[in-house]
């Protein structure tokens, strides 16, 4: 195992891996300095994910899950690094930063769900036409056959009878509607990847299981790969095999979920697991005992990005550089000086 990289998978079965992977935003600070500040909102992450896998993508808001996400599928570019997709011949294709016909290819076999069904869909657009716009921008069949093609994937997520759905617009729908709509849309073009991002938790939670549960379905019966972003370690645990803990643009902790879970390695994944509630009033936990609030990523230190924050912290840790994500044993990846 290649533990600064988090790269386990043989070739054969990685279907996409992050090498790297970096996304920096300029901050402006005026027309007459010399001297740049960049929002390091992803740095140097690399994990792969195999065929048929659900990786969960945890973490507090505005740790880069995300933006990681968005760069897997192309729709933001990575500033460095590599997104290696295995391509229809069985070789890893780097295509971080494809242009044109081979980024519309890259787009058949990779989607993305997005959080909010709310604002993901144009109103003035039926879910006809908001399902069959992939098939219509790649050229896929005429008009009969891309309305056959919608049906089935209405009827595939739980939209039955299709008929009562096809013409109707996005407000008529509820929330769960809206969202098995969405997914019918990353699904229409039968992709092997999808990112997930947070698709249950502007949903009501009497509904969000239903669409977990339906999402667990697909992936076995239609063999797809899921990055599943959330920060809901519940869920996580649900709909994940593998989990990936990101604070600041890093991850920090990767491995198995249960063992994560369980046994978790670094400072931060325990603060997060010590955060959630337990539906007992009389059990007995530890206090969180992370100090300060999250950091604003503007031109990091090289340290580590814990360290303000981490109550194991010491000279080391201060002087030397972020930790590689490193072997723990049993499969778990965690970047701690001090694990």
């Amino acid at each position: 195992m290649n533990g600064s990289s988090g790269i386990s998978n043989p070739p054969s079965r990685t279907l996409i891996s992050a090498v790297n992977l970096s996304k920096l935003y300029p901050v402006s600070e005026g027309w007459f300095r010399r001297d740049r500040s960049f929002i390091h909102a992803v740095d140097g992450v690399s994990f792969d994910l195999a065929r048929g896998e659900t990786l969960g993508l945890v973490g507090e808001s505005g740790c880069g899950k995300t933006t990681t996400g968005r760069m897997l599928v192309r729709l933001t570019e990575p500033t460095d690094g590599q997104v290696l997709f295995n391509n229809e011949s069985g070789d890893l294709e780097d295509i971080a930063h494809l242009k044109g016909a081979p980024l519309k290819n890259f787009r058949r076999r990779a989607q993305m769900v997005f959080q909010d069904p709310y604002e993901s869909m144009n109103p003035r657009r039926t879910i006809f036409d908001t399902v069959a716009e992939p098939l219509h921008v790649q050229k896929i069949g005429d008009h009969s056959e891309r309305f056959e093609r919608v049906s089935e994937t209405l009827s595939m997520v739980g939209l039955t009878p299709p008929s009562s759905f096809l013409f109707r617009f996005p407000h008529e729908l509820s929330g769960g509607q809206r969202q098995r709509a969405a997914i019918a849309r990353a699904l229409v073009m039968n992709p092997s990847f999808v990112v997930a991002d947070e698709p249950t938790s502007m949903l009501d939670i009497s509904i969000r299981t239903g669409i977990m549960q339906l999402m667990g379905e697909l992936a076995d019966q239609l063999g797809i790969s899921y990055l599943y972003i959330t920060h809901d370690l519940a869920v996580a645990r649900y709909m994940c095999s593998r989990i990936a803990v990101m604070y600041l643009g890093k991850i920090v902790e990767m491995g198995e979920t249960e063992e994560v879970l369980r046994n978790p390695v670094h400072p931060y994944t325990k603060a997060l697991l010590s955060a959630v509630p337990v539906p007992d009033p009389g059990a007995d936990r530890e206090p969180v005992t992370i100090k300060g609030s999250v950091s604003v990523p503007v031109d990091p230190l090289p340290r580590c990005r814990f360290y303000d924050r981490c109550p194991i912290a010491d000279d080391f840790c201060r002087d030397n550089d972020h930790p590689p994500l490193e072997d723990k044993g049993a499969g778990r990846l965690a970047a701690c000086h001090k694990a």
